[in-house]
Parts: C-alpha cells; structure tokens; sequence
C-alpha cells in the first residue's frame, strides 16, 4: 500500500509539465536540481536553529529586556493539592463561589484558601512579559535576518525585477546555493516552531502568523484549539514550501517568502516595545508594519506574485498540471487571508487615528 501511495504521489503529471520524468531532473551540464530527498535535511537544521535561539533569548534578548525596563516576575506557585489540580484541568478554571465552597468542604480548608490556590493557579498559565518579550525578539531577529539575506540573493537576480523570468526555461532551472540555504533556513525555522509549540507562550488563534493557508476555517471559528491552529499553520507552511521545492518553483517561492518576512519583523519589533512599555515607539512600529504589510501582501502579492503563478504559466504550457492548481488554490487562500489581516489592522488603525 505505502508502495503504490509513494508511486501515486510522484507521479509526474502531478509535479511537472507533460512529456518531462524524474530522470530529466539528474544533475548535468552544470545544472543542479532541487531534490525531495533534500528536505530532510530541514530536520537537523531546525535543532540548530533551536540552539541559536536558546543562545539569543538567554544572553541577548534578557538583558536587551532588562535595559528596557522589562523585569522578570516570578510567580508563587499554590501548594500541590491533587483534588484541585484535577479540578482546575477537567472542570474549570474560575469556579464559581458554590463550586469553591464545596471544593473547600472536600479538601479540608477554607474558602479563602481554596480561592487563592485557584488565583496563583491562573497565573502560572500566564506567560510573563519577559518570556513574550523573549519569544518575540526570537521572530523579530529571524525575520529581520531572513529579508536582510532575502535581499542580498535577490537583488541581482533578474526575476527580482522581472517576474516573467521566474518562467524563464522551466522547470530546467538550475538551483542556486543562495537558494538552497534559503530554503532550508525558513523551513527549518517553521519546524522549530513547530518542536516548541508545547512550551511557547499560548497565543489567541487571531494573531497573524506568516502563512496560514489551510484549515483557516477550523483556525478562525475555534479560537480555543490554539495549539491546534498553530500546528496546522506550521505544517501547511511547511508543505507549501516542500512541495514548490519538488516542483522546482524555487524561483517564485523565494519571492513569496521574501514578501512575508519584509514586514512581519516590523511587527514583531513592535510587540518587543509593547511589552516594555514604550507607547510612542509602538504605535510608530505598528505604523510601519501596517504600511509594510499593505504593499506587500495587498498589493505586490496579488498584483505581483498571483499574477505570475495564475496567468503567466499559460504561456509556456497549455496543459496545467495538478501542481499548477494545488499550489494556486494555497496561494489563493493565503491572499484571502491577507484581506482578513487588512481588514483587522485598518480596524486597528482607524481606532489609533480617531479615537486616540
């Protein structure tokens, strides 16, 4: 079965155009080309980003916090009572007065007690300033890294410029090292968040991440399965990116990654002075995040990219394959979800400007 599914899903009517196999993609001639096998390399590269992080949140992100103002809390943990801990985890979080009386009947002690257990409780779920702060310089430094070096590979590559290029003799496109490493570099990012999700701060499922594209439904009408949300974001990041690595769509992936990540650090650099406490610097941040993300995921997205994966293909083919409208139709969910973030954050902005 596991057989004739992996034949299935290498079919090559699925991933490249007609007339072409696998074994036109061997390397030759001084032509290398991206290879599935490749993407396991994603694994290890994603525990060395976690090394990285460990390095930069410990001894970069704590004392840049601590020069900010931002100081760490550290919270009373309540005295282990197993009756209440199994409460608290199956029942609820906030009892009511009757449900707290009969806890305190059942435990052996006060009202007041039982009502301070829960209230320390509480707290130990919510994550503290300085661990945001920290997880959020984590995004800021990668996101800012990657358009840094998003740019240098780019910016003298003609499909930079020319979005017909992206097209140009495909799918015989040699792979670059630049993009190699770019490649691995984000997907082994979206792996590491992925590995970390059971110890990161818990988040609500309506904050932006870079790449929702499916299950949206699911992410925006059960806010409360956030751990849940974020996994399906992380995965179907990750499966976008592996499989127009397959397809060698390497050219067009680079520049949507490099679409996102132009703006999301901003973002991320104002949530780091959010929670120090620097109103003016924020709200100037989030200025420029708002103006970044609308002119690269409202405009050049849509009219740039979108453009060059629906309509430019027809050129060079007149036979889709499967991939051709697997990838467009992610695309197409992720611009939907570009209109919704818009939307929210010129709701943000039209409160920011008329209502102080």
């Amino acid at each position: 079965i596991l057989k004739t599914l992996n034949s299935w899903f290498w079919w090559e009517n699925i991933w490249m155009p007609i007339n072409c196999t696998w074994a036109d993609f061997v390397d030759r001639d001084k032509l290398v080309f991206p290879k599935p096998h490749q993407l396991y390399a994603t694994i290890p590269y994603a525990f060395v980003l976690l090394i990285i992080r460990f390095f930069s949140e410990r001894y970069v992100a704590i004392p840049l916090a601590k020069a900010l103002g931002i100081k760490n809390v550290r919270r009373v943990k309540p005295q282990p009572n197993p009756v209440l801990e199994s409460y608290f985890r199956e029942c609820s979080r906030q009892p009511s007065q009757s449900e707290i009386q009969g806890l305190a009947k059942k435990c052996n002690c006060t009202v007041h007690l039982v009502e301070k257990w829960f209230r320390r409780r509480r707290n130990l779920e919510i994550p503290t300033v300085l661990r945001k702060f920290q997880e959020a310089f984590w995004r800021f430094s990668f996101y800012l890294t990657s358009s840094i070096v998003g740019f240098i590979f780019l910016y003298d590559k003609p499909w930079f410029y020319d979005i017909w290029q992206t097209w140009v003799g495909y799918p015989f496109q040699t792979l670059l090292p630049s993009q190699y490493w770019y490649y691995m570099a984000e997907i082994g990012f979206y792996w590491s968040l992925l590995f970390t999700l059971g110890i990161d701060n818990k988040r609500k499922a309506s904050d932006p991440p870079g790449l929702y594209l499916i299950g949206f439904t699911f992410i925006f009408f059960c806010p409360s399965q956030d751990f849940m949300a974020h996994v399906v974001h992380h995965l179907a990041a990750i499966g976008l990116m592996s499989g127009s690595w397959c397809g060698n769509y390497v050219r067009l992936g680079t520049l949507v990654i490099f679409v996102h990540d132009t703006a999301d650090f901003w973002l991320e650099a104002a949530k780091m002075f959010n929670y120090a406490r620097w109103e003016k610097t924020c709200n100037m941040l989030f200025i420029i995040f708002s103006i970044a993300f609308f002119i690269t995921r409202i405009i050049l997205f849509p009219f740039w990219i979108l453009r060059a994966t629906l309509y430019q293909p027809t050129y060079y083919s007149t036979t889709p394959v499967i991939a051709y409208f697997l990838f467009n139709g992610m695309l197409l969910v992720l611009q939907g979800l570009h209109l919704y973030w818009g939307y929210l954050i010129f709701k943000i902005l039209k409160r920011f400007v008329f209502l102080k």
